[in-house]
């Protein structure tokens, strides 16, 4: 339908005929997510009119159908701007049933309180979408936002999460996140003032069905119930990307001790509840891990005791009465992520980030894991990198392409070696490890900076009478290699030892190579300053 020909009919048209031609533009459109630029102008003349509909006494039916035409419209990042206003967004947020700017939380609560039929609802969701568009697409209309106070009309709604039928707690806890997101000047105002992390840890419990037997333990879910309903875990999986937003730092990084530590307690013993509920499909799972771990790498790594302190259900006596199912959990997620052989960045560094810093201060964590992942050396003729063991799997990530994902991967290996490099080396190799020494500064051995327990591993009698013939490079017995000068004459030996030499001396004259050395403290350096460093610190000690 001709967009020109519906402003025309709009600007005289009645409530009645005002919805048939939007519903019959709303019929055409409804799959199109490009438009032509050339209407551009008429698409935001059209924006303008609904919007003045909207702000009129009209029946639910009609309003149901503006939005949706508003919505279709919102996928338009250039005809925003008539939504993009303060009168825009309140009347948005005045269908969304959110207390705005020029409301106040009686009002709210009334909103929420009184019975809605099933159209003054799909007017809310409808309401909702549209919001969730526009603030995406429109910095403006995030500005605005910040105006009007929606964010805090949206923690009002969260009080009342019980009451939700589930589109409209979805797309609200959509609406949050985005904001969240989009605006990280509200995030502290969410946290302080709207107290939105204790509502959303609420939220979350409510969804989940979580009931506690102690202090931040859930009752263990029944195995033999029904997997969780897809929108229950819809829901859910809102949450824990707004709680993940609002648990960052203004700084960007963690939050701060300061928080309350109780707060964060409660929100692991959830994280540990929802990582042993499994949802109608192994994707669906797989995506809440995935939400649980990257939320965890944001809370006090002190407050990860919560995964396995559980003491009604108890533990494990072999690591201090610990239950472990969480961390199983946690490593299984780790090898399905490792077998998917790609997007390693952001599917992979989140949960060996997690794992490394659980394991560096929590001693059950790091023994549990060590067993699982680095059990005592029996087979030592089979270079580290070559297998199927997650062991291999990570051992090959040690020399992955990407700076971020080896790095993660080689820490995750030395903090459960105890950050020993005697212990690193024995299960890699020196080859693989070399990236990480030269970083840490460890190149001539040692330890790094934390401090553990003083427990010993034990070697296997396989790995002992092994030892002596290990390549300490490659990490494995390798097969003996034949001698290639060992025919060759004196003569042949010079001249190859000489033309070897010149190769050396081309390649760094040309600066494909540099002759490097390894400094006192562990660090590498140019050949020529570790040479002179040395014999500085050399004539020093003698003068001593």
């Amino acid at each position: 339908m001709d967009l020109n020909n519906i402003l025309t009919q709009l600007d005289t048209a009645d409530e009645e005929e005002t919805e048939a031609l939007l519903r019959r533009f709303n019929r055409e459109n409804i799959h199109t997510f490009t438009f032509e630029q050339k209407e551009e102008a008429l698409r935001s003349k059209l924006c303008q009119q609904v919007l003045t509909v909207l702000g009129r006494q009209v029946q639910a039916s009609c309003q149901k159908t503006c939005l949706e035409t508003l919505r279709i419209l919102s996928r338009d990042k250039r005809v925003l701007a008539p939504v993009a206003t303060r009168e825009g967004m309140l009347i948005l947020g005045r269908m969304a049933r959110l207390q705005t700017g020029e409301e106040d939380g009686d009002n709210q609560r009334s909103f929420q309180e009184q019975t809605q039929s099933e159209e003054e609802e799909r007017v809310v969701v409808e309401a909702l979408k549209c919001l969730c568009n526009v603030v995406y697409n429109s910095p403006a209309a995030q500005k605005v936002s910040v105006d009007v106070r929606l964010a805090h009309g949206l923690c009002v709604s969260l009080r009342t999460a019980r009451t939700w039928r589930h589109e409209v707690g979805l797309f609200t806890l959509r609406l949050l996140f985005l904001l969240s997101a989009l605006r990280p000047d509200v995030r502290g105002v969410l946290r302080r003032e709207w107290h939105a992390v204790r509502l959303l840890t609420e939220v979350l419990e409510h969804t989940l069905d979580v009931r506690w037997v102690g202090p931040y333990e859930a009752a263990r879910p029944d195995p033999q119930a029904l997997p969780m309903p897809a929108e229950d875990n819809e829901r859910a999986m809102e949450a824990l990307k707004a709680l993940f937003n609002l648990t960052l730092s203004e700084a960007g990084g963690e939050v701060s001790q300061s928080e309350d530590d109780h707060q964060f307690r409660l929100i692991v013993g959830l994280l540990r509840h929802l990582l042993m509920l499994k949802t109608e499909t192994e994707e669906k799972t797989e995506e809440a891990h995935s939400h649980a771990v990257n939320l965890l790498n944001n809370l006090p790594v002190s407050c990860l005791d919560v995964l396995i302190d559980v003491p009604v259900q108890g533990g494990q006596e072999s690591y201090g009465g610990k239950n472990m199912d969480a961390v199983q959990v946690l490593i299984d997620f780790m090898e399905k992520r490792i077998d998917k052989g790609s997007n390693f960045k952001e599917g992979l560094t989140p949960v060996l980030s997690l794992l490394t810093e659980g394991s560096r201060h929590h001693r059950e964590i790091r023994r549990y894991i060590k067993a699982q992942v680095l059990p005592p050396l029996k087979d030592v003729k089979i270079r580290p990198e070559i297998g199927t063991t997650t062991r291999n799997k990570l051992v090959r990530l040690m020399t992955h392409v990407d700076m971020g994902v080896k790095q993660t991967a080689a820490e995750f290996l030395f903090v459960l070696c105890k950050e020993s490099v005697d212990n690193l080396l024995k299960y890699t190799g020196y080859g693989n490890a070399a990236g990480l020494l030269v970083a840490r500064g460890l190149l001539a051995g040692g330890r790094g900076e934390t401090q553990y327990s003083e427990d010993e591993d034990s070697d296997t009698e396989e790995y002992k009478s092994a030892k002596p013939f290990i390549n300490p490079i490659t990490g494995h017995v390798e097969e003996p290699m034949p001698n290639p000068i060992e025919e060759m004459t004196e003569e042949q030996k010079e001249y190859e030892a000489q033309k070897l030499v010149n190769m050396f001396d081309k390649l760094s004259r040309q600066n494909v190579i540099r002759p490097m050395g390894v400094r006192p403290d562990g660090t590498l350096a140019p050949l020529e300053d570790t040479l002179r460093e040395r014999s500085e610190y050399n004539s020093g000690s003698e003068s001593d």
